[in-house]
C-alpha cells in the first residue's frame, strides 16, 4: 500500500488495516522462526507497512491537536 492510497483512507480504516498488518506481521515472523521463508523481504515489506499506517494516524492526530 503506497502512502497516497493511506490518504485516502479514513482513521477507522487505517486502524483496522493496522491490527490486520500485525497479525499478519507476526504470522510471518513466526512461520519463518519454524522454517525460513522463500522470500524473507516479505517481513521488511510488513515492518513498513505498519511503519507507515503509524505515521499517517500519528500525523492525523497531531494535526487535530494542532487545531
Amino acid at each position: 500500500m503506497k502512502n497516497n492510497d493511506l490518504l485516502d483512507l479514513t482513521d477507522k480504516q487505517l486502524r483496522e488495516n493496522l491490527s490486520e498488518e500485525r497479525i499478519s506481521f507476526s504470522r510471518l515472523r513466526l512461520s519463518h522462526a519454524v522454517t525460513p521463508l522463500e522470500n524473507p523481504m516479505k517481513i521488511r515489506v510488513a515492518k513498513k507497512k505498519i511503519a507507515r499506517i503509524q505515521t499517517e494516524l500519528r500525523k492525523r492526530l497531531l494535526s487535530q491537536l494542532a487545531k
